[in-house]
């Protein structure tokens, strides 16, 4: 069980947030209902939640709709929460090495800001 929290840039906007309103609102409510199982579980698939191999501790957010792939990068924070920093429609195999360095760009800020 984890708090999900979206990482906020220094201004103040939040890209999960923009992301998820840029989705339908089918996608959107399938995105929502897998955060909402990782909130209220203690063990959650691989399917929907899992650590990236070879990164800098950077977690990914599963979801499927139809043949649509759905990802949310971000990592564990405290043990107790999750901050979701960035959100994409997966559409190869391998999740973009420009999602996982902005992801990792964006834990990096977000630490050093100490929120």
């Amino acid at each position: 069980m984890k708090e999900i929290k979206f990482y906020k840039t220094s201004s103040g906007k939040s890209p999960i947030e923009d992301f998820l309103d840029s989705l339908s609102s089918k996608e959107a409510q399938k995105i929502t209902w897998v955060m909402s199982l990782i909130e209220d579980m203690e063990n959650v698939s691989t399917k929907f939640y899992k650590k990236l191999s070879s990164c800098n501790d950077i977690i990914e957010v599963r979801a499927q709709i139809g043949k649509n792939n759905f990802r949310l990068l971000g990592f564990e924070h405290k043990g107790s929460f999750v901050v979701l920093t960035n959100g994409f429609k997966k559409k190869d195999q391998k999740v973009p090495k420009s999602e996982i360095s902005l992801a990792e760009h964006r834990k990096n800020e977000y630490l050093s800001r100490g929120d």
